[in-house]
């Protein structure tokens, strides 16, 4: 894991790196589920959580994310009355050029030579204005699904906007 700060990892500085098979031991996701809640009912209102800048998300805080937000969902709607879903995946590998401490650590560590680093989780790089998250549910449960989408919101290294993206005409 990780011993850096996500806000080191939040900006897009780089190329991609996608390509697991030349890398040895990439950590696995955190995110379990992409989609929870019921999975085959229709839902007339549709809310949207969209990044509002171009950034990195570590799979760390999609799943925190999506915790927090299943967790408001079932508290406060029920299990069955909406459908959440995750719409961007961790691909990109992001690494660290570990670095040694303590007495004796400047005869150990080699500093910024050969400092590729060392894969140590994923995230998903997103573009400004593209959806994260989308919560269906009914007219009724609205405003909990707005707040639950709100505390997800809060999870994620970039602002965020909430946007509803159907059933307009039934809210109003």
């Amino acid at each position: 894991m990780t011993r850096k700060p996500a806000r080191m990892y939040r900006y897009v500085k780089s190329m991609a790196n996608t390509r697991r098979e030349y890398m040895g031991g990439v950590p696995a996701s955190r995110i379990t589920q992409f989609i929870v809640g019921n999975k085959t009912a229709e839902f007339p209102v549709q809310l949207t959580l969209t990044a509002n800048e171009k950034c990195q998300l570590r799979h760390n805080s999609l799943e925190a994310a999506r915790i927090s937000a299943n967790k408001a969902l079932e508290k406060n709607i029920g299990i069955t009355n909406y459908r959440m879903q995750i719409r961007v995946y961790p691909h990109n590998v992001i690494r660290e050029n570990k670095q040694a401490t303590g007495a004796g650590a400047d005869r150990v560590s080699m500093g910024m030579r050969r400092s590729f680093g060392k894969p140590v989780g994923t995230a998903a790089r997103v573009e400004a204005d593209q959806t994260i998250m989308i919560v269906e549910t009914t007219q009724q449960f609205y405003l909990p699904a707005k707040a639950a989408l709100r505390k997800a919101g809060m999870k994620l290294s970039t602002p965020c906007t909430i946007r509803l993206e159907k059933g307009a005409d039934l809210i109003n």
